[in-house]
């Protein structure tokens, strides 16, 4: 077994020293943040085809065209669709390894929501939008 040289094992312990801790947990929690706030920002730009290209394999085998995939988004999710401001809230990693993300919503007519995101990891690492739930809030916007 090759040695390893005593200045690696130094710089690697000085590294680990000061990096700031990042759990696994964490890395996945912001990776599936990243999902969302791309395809809210998607829906936003109009970019149907990047919106859609967030969604699950489950999803496109329910609606496999960006145009039917976008209509029932319009017409079912406008708070996630065109929302005022969002802001992120409770997560929790489920034991099958997928990320279920809350989401606070503040819709385009100014009506508080609540959005549950479930994310599944896909084959390729990459996190894919697997389910929303929206949820009535009980605040109005100011």
């Amino acid at each position: 077994m090759p040695k390893v040289p005593e200045i690696s094992v130094l710089v690697l312990a000085c590294w680990l020293a000061v990096s700031p801790p990042v759990t696994a947990g964490e890395f996945e929690q912001n990776a599936a943040q990243q999902v969302i706030r791309g395809q809210i920002e998607a829906f936003k730009s109009g970019n149907n085809a990047e919106a859609y290209s967030y969604a699950s394999p489950t999803i496109k085998n329910f609606f496999p065209d960006v145009s039917v995939f976008m209509d029932m988004v319009k017409r079912g999710y406008a708070p996630v669709y065109a929302p005022q401001d969002y802001a992120f809230g409770r997560v929790k990693e489920n034991p099958d390894g997928s990320i279920a993300q809350e989401l606070k919503v503040i819709g385009p007519d100014g009506r508080s929501w609540t959005a549950l995101y479930s994310l599944k990891r896909q084959p390729d690492g990459s996190w894919k939008i697997n389910a929303v739930r929206l949820h009535p809030g009980n605040e109005q916007a100011v």
